[in-house]
């Protein structure tokens, strides 16, 4: 029987643990956490003589991609077909949390892990090098749990940010690398474009870049930029309380929009809609997205995250964010899916409902190579 696990199956998933892996075992102390805390859910095959397998399955909030944290399966039960059910019903939960696809990572030598998967009809897309304790890698596994139209988008290339602070030139490089391969997205790069970028404060620490500066960063590059923005100034006022920050705040970004105006970069008021970026994708640009990590994380901060894809339930995203702290991969960060509902809720930030996308497209030929 399948079911989902309690606080009094922590000893045996434990013991199940400590037998089923040599390394890369779940602690008691994270079992615990997954089973009180976390937005997750573990399922359990018990039989007449105990738990004889069990599956580990993490809900990312604000998006529609459940990953496969982990599968075990005791020994003595292994060939019965207990990971395929188990499987199964980790796939039924993730649909029944709202969630529309599953990933994975196998280890690349544990060939019947991935035949089950192969079976289950799961996709390698990567492999991540260095990935276990023992330094294997681990191949990456997707499946979408409902049917999926023909998906639309540029390839995006994945950077992930170094820094706290850079979110938004993490963004655009990303977003300039899809548009031109030749250029060369690296952290001496990242933290340039956020020097020039930035809007000098923001609710702590390091200032956080603005639209008005990553779409100048991009222009004074040769690209083709547009922008969405719903408010014409006072973007990020709300975000500190210094009365002294703000008014620099607002110098930066007079600065900004002097030059926006002078630069050409077309701006429009209108309503940032998931038809509306899904038709920029559509068109060949690739759309830098302010969001509210609120729905994301349940931190009040901007962030800027890359759309990279569209199809008529969902709109895919590039995070250059990665929670490793909280155990989190590149994987859980790549063409994230988020319902277009979703994501409208998720593309506004603050108390004025700020909206802002940098449009990025193909490198003026006027200009020539853009780097």
């Amino acid at each position: 029987m399948i079911r989902e696990a309690v606080i009094g199956d922590l000893e045996a998933l434990v013991a199940l643990e400590d037998r089923s892996f040599e390394t890369d075992r779940i602690s008691s102390r994270q079992f615990r956490y997954l089973l009180t805390r976390a937005h997750a859910v573990t399922l359990v095959d018990d039989a007449t003589d105990g738990i004889r397998g069990d599956v580990v399955v993490l809900f990312r909030r604000g998006t529609s991609l459940a990953r496969l944290y982990s599968i075990a399966v005791d020994e003595m039960a292994r060939g019965q077909g207990v990971g395929a059910a188990l499987l199964a019903a980790a796939e039924q939960a993730a649909m029944e949390h709202g969630f529309a696809y599953m990933r994975a990572e196998i280890r690349t030598d544990n060939a019947p892990s991935l035949n089950l998967f192969s079976r289950a009809g799961y996709r390698p897309f990567a492999v991540h090098e260095d990935y276990y304790e023992d330094h294997a890698d681990a191949v990456r596994l997707e499946k979408r749990l409902v049917r999926r139209p023909e998906f639309r988008g540029t390839p995006v290339p994945f950077y992930q940010q170094t820094l706290d602070f850079t979110c938004g030139s993490a963004s655009l490089m990303m977003a300039m690398k899809a548009v031109n391969p030749g250029f060369e997205a690296d952290r001496r790069t990242e933290i340039r474009l956020w020097r020039e970028a930035t809007t000098v404060f923001m609710t702590s620490g390091h200032g956080g870049c603005g639209p008005y500066g990553l779409a100048l960063a991009a222009h004074h590059r040769g690209y083709d930029v547009s922008l969405y923005v719903s408010n014409e100034s006072d973007l990020f006022i709300d975000s500190v309380r210094s009365e002294e920050k703000k008014q620099v705040m607002r110098l930066v970004e007079e600065d900004f929009l002097e030059e926006i105006r002078h630069s050409g970069i077309p701006v429009h008021r209108e309503r940032l809609t998931a038809r509306l970026i899904a038709d920029v994708i559509d068109e060949g640009r690739i759309p830098v997205v302010l969001i509210s990590s609120w729905r994301m994380y349940q931190e009040k901060f901007p962030h800027w995250v890359v759309v990279t894809g569209a199809d008529r339930s969902f709109l895919f995203v590039h995070d250059p964010y990665v929670d490793e702290e909280k155990g989190k991969s590149r994987t859980d960060s790549i063409d994230i899916p988020v319902t277009r509902e979703e994501f409208e809720r998720m593309a506004r930030y603050g108390k004025a409902a700020l909206q802002a996308a940098v449009i990025i497209g193909p490198p003026r030929k006027a200009r020539g190579r853009a780097t």
